[in-house]
């Protein structure tokens, strides 16, 4: 039966009759929404509706008599109008007449209840009332009343509701939105609007513009609260820019501030791989730097600079005298004025935007000449001659750039039973909506290097060509009697089939695949020493894998050279053989000595290359169940770790830093000893990788930074955690992917304890012994995270709690005496625990010397002990002998059931329990996030 339907109730009478009167039936529905039986409640409603004379009026009736007792959370009100307009659309009903005077009265009526209502109702009143249609002045004055109100969100949710954007326009609405951080809404406003959103996108880029200070917006709007300028700086602007910009299909030339600030960042990431990570050849920089293609966006078209009315042809800096003077500034802040001054003549830079030292080197090596470039070509030479050297002759080295070429090589290629090295090179994309496109995949077999041309064999796409090519590497691939080697193989293999069709998800289609980066991650959890460690402190992922294994490290200056371009220089070659060709070398060198590298013997059974999977799916054939640790992008619940592959890791010698997004797992870690840092709220996750490698800790991360952090520290010393995990399990995922061993006496063994500035900032200090712990504040983490404590027996803390709560009042010689004994006399040592001791700390007993004679609750270090936290019924606890104070923070804990619960929760990675007496080596703190 349908609810608003009444006939056959015996009660359909007396609901007829109550629902005449719609205050009775808002009475019936306040009753059934304090039971929060919905069912009941809407059934109620419908019946109630259907009774109604007229349920337009009704509903005005009921939400008049509700004016002014509306509070925080679910409205019933607001319930009541979005169920009226469910039953309305399904109800048969004739709708009134549009301009009518009946609905123009009812829409007055209406409009008065949105003023004086909450933003929730406006989506139900506007539909049933047609009040896009209504007296737009009243409604244009409500919206701007919340502005000027400070609602800013308010006034735009509403005003997008009622199609009022034309008349309330776009700067007036969105600029409070934007210092706010809330761009969805924005988006949302002009959503619909095309004029609206050119208008947006120019306010925004205009925003991009250089020298622009958007501190100078946000004074103009004082009662905007809750700044988010960060969110607005050039470099996060213009990328919300550009995407718009491709979302809205607008003419890039809307946007040429946003253009610029792309290419000076682009800029900066180039110097940043020249002259910090020295990743990138001079040659290849000043290519990259000069290269108009790099700027193509994704529909081929090159963005304008300011100054000119044509695209930019002569790379990133193009005639525009700020990018010029940005980059000479670049240069004189990574190099010195003789290398700036190189740069600078290679790259055509005005004289007169340069530095004065600069300028004056510039004449220098003009009236030179180039006389000192065969002495820079020995010098590079004797460089190159440090780094892995391709071992077999060049004319090995074969490049296949047609399907006669395929054809030719193709019995070495699918040769059975080999082992086959494989890379992918691509040109590097700086800027926003480009996208990475193969250029070359190398095969590497014993002896040979073959480099298929991956431009020239996919054009045409239908031609023999590519039909060649796409056969020949999914007949390779999908040979189980094959071994394939690679460095990050799924990576790249996804890279190969958004650019040849035909070769899409044949990441998932490998059969025999060893992925080396595994193998290299699980030597990095060992530990294993690197010959020249100094030095290999500087590299990562494939190079620093050669380094350690054979000795000398993988130059990797050509990596972000230019692979479109053709012919390819010699370097490139030389560079791309070797990428391919030492993955032979690593492997056979792993497999003459896996112990060594602290390995399974059967390592080509546990290495196989993985790809994500979605919950439940089936596994492709030839992805068979590794226990090497999970793949880097996420951490699973459950991680299995191969036996004898990784030595165990104590949890107090495992060091962590984890980014603000996984604050729980910080503490659930600490919780079990771990050596665990956060930052703070404020902090960019950049600061993670400056801790790790000044620390020597393992960052734990999640989202985007993932891929940034792990370039900066490489393999192994970066992993990414799946956030809709609990802390707990988290934590569970993280210790069995790195092997940590954990023991009952590591619970607890380092402090939780926040510091006295969290403890200012909002928590009072009312409930001391109930602490937050481990929160961090916005400048940074501020857990204690000490593991030394002093132990005190019931009797002395007795007497320094009472010392310290008279210390500021008269004390008379009794009381004087009674201090010198509470400071000599730390108490009498137990001779044994009694039944059911859970805490026996091996640690040392507080001493007079540990104390300041003039303050008897400070330690002599400074460190005052937070004797108010303990509660005075806390000493008369049966059986409770023993505190312990925290030497780092002061903090007293005292034996309680928080360790119980923590084995409880972690029992499945606690090496071994304790039996119910047996000693622990921490206290269990006042509080615990358990």
């Amino acid at each position: 039966m349908d609810p608003g339907d009444p006939a056959g109730d015996p009660a359909a009478g007396e609901r007829r009759r109550m629902g005449q009167d719609p205050l009775l039936l808002l009475q019936a529905l306040q009753t059934l929404w304090s039971t929060r039986e919905r069912q009941q409640l809407r059934e109620e409603a419908w019946r109630g509706f259907a009774a109604l004379d007229d349920p337009l009026a009704g509903l005005l009736d009921m939400l008049e008599s509700c004016r002014g007792q509306r509070g925080e959370g679910p409205s019933l009100e607001a319930w009541i109008s979005h169920q009226l307009q469910c039953w309305l659309q399904a109800q048969p009903r004739p709708s009134l007449a549009q301009h009518s005077l009946r609905l123009k009265q009812l829409q007055a009526r209406a409009v008065k209840v949105l003023t004086e209502s909450p933003p929730s109702l406006a989506a139900p009143l506007a539909s049933i009332f047609q009040l896009q249609d209504a007296d737009r002045s009243c409604l244009l004055a409500h919206v701007h009343r919340l502005h000027h109100e400070g609602r800013f969100r308010e006034a735009a949710t509403l005003g997008a509701t009622l199609k009022l954007q034309s008349e309330l326009g776009i700067e007036k609405m969105s600029v409070p939105l934007l210092l706010q951080d809330k761009v969805a809404l924005v988006e949302r406003y002009v959503a619909g609007f095309p004029e609206l959103q050119r208008r947006l996108l120019a306010l925004m880029d205009s925003w991009c513009q250089p020298g622009f200070d958007i501190k100078d917006v946000a004074r103009q709007y004082p009662e905007v609260s809750s700044l988010s300028l960060e969110k607005l700086s050039p470099k996060v602007l213009s990328r919300q820019v550009l995407r718009l910009q491709e979302r809205y299909g607008v003419a890039p030339a809307l946007c040429p501030n946003a253009a610029i600030q792309q290419r000076l960042a682009a800029l900066r990431h180039l110097c940043h791989k020249r002259f910090v990570e020295k990743s990138l050849s001079q040659e290849n920089w000043t290519d990259h730097v000069q290269a108009g293609q790099m700027l193509q966006a994704s529909g081929g078209r090159l963005p304008l600079l300011p100054e000119c009315s044509q695209p930019v042809c002569k790379g990133l800096v193009g005639q525009s005298p700020w990018l010029q003077e940005q980059l000479s500034q670049l240069l004189v802040s990574h190099s010195d004025p003789v290398t700036a001054a190189q740069c600078a003549m290679d790259l055509l830079l005005p004289e007169e935007r340069l530095p004065a030292a600069v300028a004056v080197e510039l004449r220098r090596f003009r009236l030179q000449g180039r006389a000192t470039e065969a002495d820079s070509r020995l010098e590079v030479k004797d460089v190159k001659d440090r780094y892995y050297q391709l071992p077999i002759p060049r004319e090995n080295v074969h490049l296949l750039a047609s399907w006669e070429d395929l054809t030719r090589h193709e019995g070495a290629l699918l040769q059975r039973h080999q082992v086959v090295g494989i890379d992918l090179e691509w040109t590097p994309v700086f800027v926003a909506g480009g996208r990475p496109r193969p250029s070359l995949l190398q095969v590497a077999v014993e002896g040979h290097v073959f480099l298929l041309d991956v431009l020239a064999l996919s054009q045409p796409p239908t031609g023999q060509g590519a039909q060649a090519f796409s056969q020949l590497v999914a007949q390779l691939l999908s040979d189980p009697s094959i071994t394939k080697l690679g460095y990050g193989m799924v990576g790249d293999l996804q890279k190969l089939g958004t650019s040849c069709p035909a070769l899409a998800h044949v990441e998932k289609k490998i059969l025999g695949g060893m992925d080396l980066l595994l193998v290299h991650r699980q030597m990095r959890v060992a530990n294993v020493p690197a010959p020249g460690v100094d030095r290999a402190r500087e590299l990562r992922g494939l190079s620093l894998l050669v380094q350690q294994v054979l000795g000398t490290a993988l130059d990797k200056t050509q990596q972000l050279s230019n692979w479109d371009r053709r012919p390819l220089c010699e370097e490139q070659v030389i560079y791309a053989a070797a990428d391919a060709y030492c993955l032979l070398e690593v492997h056979q060198a792993l497999c003459r000595e896996p112990s060594r590298f602290h390995l399974s013997e059967d390592l080509a059974g546990s290495r196989r290359p993985r790809h994500r999977e979605r919950p439940g799916a089936q596994k492709p054939p030839g992805l068979q169940k590794a226990s090497a640790p999970a793949p880097p992008r996420q951490v699973p619940v459950a991680v299995a770790v191969s036996e004898g592959a990784a030595p165990q890791v104590p949890a107090r010698a495992f060091r962590v830093v984890c980014d603000n997004m996984l604050q729980g797992l910080a503490r659930s870690l600490r919780c079990l000893g771990v050596d665990a840092r956060m930052l703070g709220n404020g902090e960019d996750h950049r600061r993670a990788a400056e801790v790790a490698r000044q620390e020597g800790r393992i960052i734990l991360t999640s989202g985007q930074p993932f891929h940034k952090l792990r370039a900066q520290v490489g393999a192994g010393r970066c992993l990414s955690v799946d956030c809709s995990l609990k802390a707990q399990q988290q934590a569970k995922a993280v210790l069995k992917h790195f092997n940590v061993r954990v023991t009952h006496a590591d619970i607890f063994s380092r402090c939780q304890t926040q510091s006295f500035e969290e403890r200012a900032q909002g928590w009072g200090t009312g409930h001391p012994e109930k602490p937050r712990l481990g929160l961090s504040t916005p400048s940074g983490p501020q857990a204690c995270n000490c593991d030394q404590y002093l132990k005190v027996s019931r009797d002395m803390m007795k007497q320094l709690m009472w010392l310290s709560s008279h210390q500021e009042g008269p004390r008379s010689s009794g009381d004087e005496a009674t201090q010198s004994q509470a400071v000599q006399e730390p108490g009498p040592v137990p001779d044994a625990a009694p039944e059911g001791c859970t805490y026996d700390r091996p640690c040392r007993w507080l001493q007079m010397a540990d104390l300041r004679a003039e303050t008897p609750d400070m330690l002599a270090d400074g460190t005052r002990l937070q004797l108010a936290g303990v509660p005075v019924g806390v000493l008369r606890t049966p059986g409770l002998r023993y505190f312990y104070c925290c030497t780092g923070c002061g903090k007293v804990f005292w034996d309680g059931s928080h360790l119980g619960r923590v084995a409880t929760h972690f029992r499945d990675v606690l090496e071994s329990a304790p039996s119910p007496c047996e000693p622990s080596p921490a206290p269990s703190p006042a509080s615990s996030p358990f």
